[in-house]
């Protein structure tokens, strides 16, 4: 109840200026509930369970800073089925797919559908195209792994077939009217202060265990994989965004303020960020709408050029690494371009020769590693307020909604632009 009303108090919040001064308040008595919530001096038994990233869209959780997680923490996840009915689990972010499968039992063994299934149950892993992946019983760090808006379904194999995504999903949501509001300033200083601190929660030996966990027989690297994950969602979301947008003049608009906030997080120095935007406008769905881009000044079309330049992956995104060579802490590099450095270093050469460890291939990665502790060596400042309007900003630009299938951004972009090539 009190979350429901928070919620709706911040949606209400930009059309009725009289809430202003109560958003304020009312956000920091959700801070000290909270806090108290999460203090250590709850009973030992209690164990705090961290709301995941993107899982649940909690405005309150999403305004605080990010911590990192660890395997053994707890958090809550949806398992539906294939009704699209759902059980809420508890469940360890290490856990397996054995183990989430026993949870799922558990919990369907006091409603009626338990009586109906007599075969054992899968877990599925279900993307917003319909695509399927029958996850292996002993797979474990599932719940960071799943696509942006991937969800999992528990079946037997006979109703394996019979899946598809969750109507939300399907259906195109509505035009978007913060990222009208929100200046291109905001937009970028608020994207780089939750980057930073979503990069400032990976630990270092995460590098290490995505490239080597096949050797290691181990994979702790939540906090990564969430960075990853969330490289991902800013660059469909400046596809969604500009494709939702229906008024051609407002299109352009909403271009030019994606190009002026790529700008921004370079000045800024959040490289995943002006990745991001900059792929989601390269995107064939967008980069299609020739009559849209015709329209844009040849200021930003100049500007939009050279970011494409700094982005391009030829002769090893040497623009890119120069670029970045020049810069000093603190500094959010493009973090799949170092795991392909690291993964081009392990998968180059022996980590054993003649039964001996290959020094120099750990060298080579270890000074790959440092790379990432040089980047958070000082602490990302950025110039911030409390004002209503900021925490409305904050909480918008931590939870996005979008579309990650790319066959529905195309069908959006041929009805902006039928005859576009």
């Amino acid at each position: 109840m009190q979350l429901d009303f928070y919620v709706l108090v911040m949606r209400d919040a930009p059309n009725i200026p009289q809430l202003e001064a109560n958003v304020i308040r009312l956000h920091r008595l959700v801070e000290t509930a909270e806090l108290r919530l999460t203090d250590g001096s709850a009973a030992p038994c209690s164990k705090q369970v961290k709301p995941l990233f993107r899982h649940f869209r909690r405005i309150d959780s999403c305004l605080q800073p990010r911590v990192a997680f660890r395997g053994s923490d707890e958090i809550f996840c949806r398992v539906y089925m294939p009704d699209h009915s759902y059980v809420t689990i508890r469940s360890r972010l290490s856990a397996s797919v054995s183990d989430i499968l026993t949870s799922v039992s558990e919990k369907l063994q006091y409603s009626e559908e338990q009586g109906q299934r007599e075969e054992p149950l899968i877990l599925v892993a279900v993307t917003s195209a319909g695509d399927k992946v029958l996850l292996k019983p002993d797979d474990g760090c599932i719940f960071t792994t799943l696509g942006i808006n991937s969800h999992l379904f528990a079946c037997n194999r006979e109703e394996l077939r019979s899946l598809v995504p969750l109507p939300e999903e399907v259906q195109l949501p509505p035009e978007d009217s913060h990222i009208h509001r929100i200046e291109a300033e905001d937009l970028a200083n608020h994207l780089s202060a939750f980057h930073w601190e979503l990069f400032s929660c990976v630990h270092e030996l995460e590098f290490v265990d995505y490239v080597f966990h096949v050797e290691r027989g181990r994979r702790e690297t939540a906090n990564l994989e969430l960075l990853l994950q969330r490289c991902s969602e800013v660059q469909h979301w400046v596809s969604t965004q500009t494709l939702l947008c229906e008024a051609p003049a407002r299109r352009t608009q909403l271009l030019k303020k994606f190009i002026k906030t790529a700008a921004i997080c370079k000045q800024n120095q959040d490289l995943l960020s002006f990745f991001a935007i900059v792929m989601g406008l390269d995107n064939g769905a967008v980069s299609r709408l020739r009559v849209t881009w015709e329209k844009l000044p040849g200021k930003f079309k100049n500007l939009f050029r050279k970011f494409e330049n700094l982005t391009d992956p030829c002769r090893n995104h040497k623009s890119y690494r120069e670029m970045v060579s020049r810069m000093r802490p603190p500094v959010i590099p493009f973090i799949p371009l170092i795991l392909k450095d690291l993964t081009f270093l392990h998968e180059g050469s022996k980590t054993f020769l003649d039964g001996l460890v290959n020094v120099e291939k750990m060298h080579a990665i270890a000074e790959k590693v440092r790379t990432v502790r040089k980047y958070r060596s000082s602490q990302m400042r950025l110039d911030t307020d409390v004002s209503p309007t900021h925490l409305q900003n904050k909480a918008y630009v931590r939870q996005f909604q979008v579309i990650d299938n790319q066959n529905l951004l195309f069908e959006l972009s041929y009805k902006l632009e039928p005859n576009a090539q």
